[in-house]
């Protein structure tokens, strides 16, 4: 007894108190439960009540009860029996499917921002139903539903088979193989959508996401069993998936296998992701907001978290698609877009809250470095043998002079060259017979006049443009990725592409004119405004910023889906070209913007360039040599933002440029240095010769040059970060 007292006082008082914060704990848990129950029961009412037809509150609670002779009502058997019951059952099997699947992978890849399309399920699915429409002809309800799910299994399993390779599935090789595999499907389905109008013409609404096709309860019926063995594996799964949180080490101590583990989870999410998707099409951002909000209310406790997220998934999908049938009457809204409208809000207010900062989420970047008092040691790249001082010699012209890296400059003049045979390659290919002296003549304007007029008046233009975007895009990447010490940053994740992308599209729809260079940076300025300010500014750390950029994301996704679905058919598929990225139609007049705004950026992103180097020590550091951390982060973030939106402005929202050209210029140039000018020169390069390769890859159609670079920058991706030494470069 004697013993059992001795002690530091504080560890008593915290044995005392450990107790009753668990009861408190419990009984907020029990009580959000409840809570959540009773708004999916008022939800499921309103969704039974709400809908075409005059039926009732009073007439759908006849039939449900079965009173006075409600069911013998052919009129109710049919607005009620096959319509809003079977609807509404969908949507909260869908619902809690979607929730339970984005807690799941948030816990197995310890990541709050990771969503149910991670594992490549979403965009499998897609290809899977675009496979079908486009060589079989698939145009039911079931036919898509058989489709969907084959294509959403197919991919969840390359997705794990290439991650469990070498060392087996950590949750970055999940997240990143699941990344670039699902952006290689999507480019896939962008090239089998382009080349048929047909084929889009359905897409295009089943992409939204969308309960209205529930006609009786043969489909959901058909997957119940699919369903149920996905949440059973969840539930069990639930306790060894707790061990994972305290390292692999410690899991396989207390007798769990980490892989085995995540194996499990990944066929649990893609047993319930897949079902959804063909049930009702890829519902994003649900699986997300479900997750979070769970863990924001129940804290660490995984078990409640998976609960309480299906619920939530499924009040949230119930509530939007009563919401989708009544704020565009007579016509329904996308569901989709109903929740990325509601729930960005919901979100952005979640992790902007007090009890997200004091979990260590939310706080200023400062808190990381060791000016915290923690004395964290900063970590360069070493450089390699033969780089240092001797790599650098000094040009001089007169009074000036500049100083210069040698390997630098050698990758600069081998980058150069390159560009240079991919301006001559891409005036060369094409559907005539030009040669290659008759084309190298007519770019200088010799030669026949339909030679010339071909290769300066078209192909040029063309190249110019691409050539300018892509220099953009290659600039704005290496900025972006310096800045935050990361190559998998890119300005994409503060939602420059999405709002870029709608600016533009809403320019052509409210304009009646496509092509106006403003709205591009108009649009990605506004958008990097919103994250910052609702972040809270760009010194923050953690997942706030990253939660805001991709909420803005959702919504001017949002934006661009309703746009889209809301043109005619040919106007849709031209503008679904445009935003898959395209340099069709692109001449000189649409690059001077972008040329004009290199010569002013491209000499401020030297100078700065220097600054970036320094921030790679902490910012008390950097401030001690004389830089301003703030001001030299503001500089780069406005100057990768007028870069992005310039080159969306031109050929769309082109993916991989911006992620490959400063790793591929890195690579070239060394790590001790900031590839400024190789990011350029890559970038104009890759632009090029993918829109070379979508002119000739197939006879007689174009692939547009963002869903080349799509397809190719997955594999790109998988290379780079999931070789022998990713954990140490990324």
């Amino acid at each position: 007894m004697i013993v059992s007292q001795a002690g530091p006082p504080e560890v008593q008082l915290a044995g005392q108190q450990a107790p009753a914060g668990r009861v408190q704990g419990n009984r907020t848990v029990l009580t959000a439960s409840v809570a959540l129950a009773a708004v999916v029961l008022v939800l499921s009412a309103l969704s039974l009540s709400t809908g075409a037809g005059e039926v009732g509150a009073g007439d759908v609670l006849d039939y449900v009860l079965g009173r006075h002779g409600a069911r013998d009502d052919s009129r109710l058997s049919l607005v009620v029996g096959d319509l809003r019951l079977p609807r509404t059952l969908t949507a909260l099997a869908v619902g809690a499917a979607l929730g339970t699947a984005g807690c799941l992978l948030q816990a197995v890849t310890r990541n709050p921002l990771a969503e149910t399309g991670l594992l490549g399920v979403n965009a499998g699915a897609s290809l899977g139903v675009v496979t079908g429409i486009a060589f079989l002809g698939v145009h039911s309800g079931y036919g898509y539903l058989l489709w969907a799910f084959g294509g959403a299994v197919l991919a969840s399993a390359l997705v794990l088979l290439v991650a469990n390779r070498r060392g087996g599935g950590s949750p970055m090789r999940l997240v990143l193989a699941g990344s670039a595999l699902g952006a290689t499907f999507g480019g896939i389905t962008s090239v089998l959508v382009v080349n048929s109008a047909e084929t889009y013409d359905r897409f295009r609404f089943w992409v939204l996401g969308s309960l209205a096709g529930v006609e009786g309860l043969t489909r959901l019926t058909s997957l119940a069993p699919v369903l149920a063995a996905g949440f059973v594996v969840a539930l069990l799964i639930a306790r060894p998936l707790s061990a994972l949180a305290l390292g692999d080490d410690l899991a396989k101590g207390l007798g769990h296998r980490p892989g085995v583990i995540r194996t499990v989870v990944a066929v649990a999410v893609t047993l319930l992701t897949a079902a959804s998707v063909a049930l009702v099409g890829p519902v994003s951002f649900l699986g997300l907001l479900a997750g979070f909000l769970a863990r924001a209310v129940t804290g660490p406790r995984l078990t409640a978290q998976i609960l309480l997220a299906g619920l939530i998934g499924a009040g949230v999908l119930t509530g939007s698609d009563v919401l989708a049938r009544v704020v565009s009457r007579p016509f329904e809204a996308p569901v989709s877009v109903i929740i990325a409208l509601f729930g960005a809000p919901v979100l952005i207010g979640i992790v902007r809250s007090r009890r997200m900062a004091s979990a260590g989420m939310t706080g200023p970047a400062a808190e990381d470095g060791p000016e915290s008092g923690r004395g964290a040691a900063v970590r360069l790249p070493r450089p390699r043998k033969g780089e240092g001082d001797g790599d650098s010699f000094v040009g001089r012209a007169d009074a000036l002079s500049l100083l210069l890296h040698r390997r630098a400059a050698v990758a600069a003049t081998v980058l150069a060259a390159l560009l240079v045979a991919a301006v001559v390659l891409s005036a060369y290919a094409g559907q005539s017979d030009m040669g290659l002296s008759r084309t190298v003549s007519a770019v200088f304007g010799s030669g026949d006049r339909f030679d010339v007029l071909l290769v300066q008046k078209f192909r040029l233009g063309r190249i110019v443009a691409g050539l300018a975007a892509g220099a953009a895009l290659g600039l704005a990447g290496c900025l972006t990725q310096t800045l935050a010490r990361n190559r998998l940053a890119t300005p994409e994740l503060l939602g420059v592409n999405d709002g870029a992308t709608a600016a533009v599209l809403l320019s052509a729809t409210l304009g009646g004119t496509f092509g106006a260079w403003w709205a591009g940076p108009l649009g990605a300025l506004a958008a990097v405004l919103v994250v910052t300010a609702v972040s809270g500014g760009l010194g923050q750390r953690g997942y706030r910023v990253l939660v805001v950029g991709l909420a803005m994301s959702a919504l001017a996704s949002a934006v661009t889906q309703v746009v889209l679905s809301r043109r005619s058919l040919n106007s849709a598929s031209s503008l679904y070209v445009w935003t898959s990225g395209s340099l069709n139609g692109r001449s000189y007049s649409v690059a001077v913007p972008v040329l004009t705004g290199l010569a002013v950026l491209v000499p401020l992103a030297l100078v700065v360039a220097r600054h970036l180097n320094v921030l790679r020590f902490d910012d008390s550091t950097a401030a001690s040599l004389g830089v301003a951390p703030g001001r030299v982060r503001l500089v780069c973030m406005l100057l990768a933002v007028g870069l992005a939106g310039l080159a969306v402005g031109i050929c769309g929202p082109v993916g991989f440029i911006a992620l490959a050209s400063p790793v591929i210029a890195g690579r070239l140039a060394g790590p001790l240095r900031v590839p400024v000018v190789g990011s350029m020169l890559v970038g104009a390069t890759l632009v090029v010769l993918a829109d070379t390769v979508g002119r000739v890859a197939l006879d007689g159609t174009e692939i547009p040059v963002g869903i080349v670079s799509t397809v190719l920058g997955g594999p790109f991706l998988l290379w780079v970060l999931l070789g022998r030494s990713s954990a140490t470069r990324v």
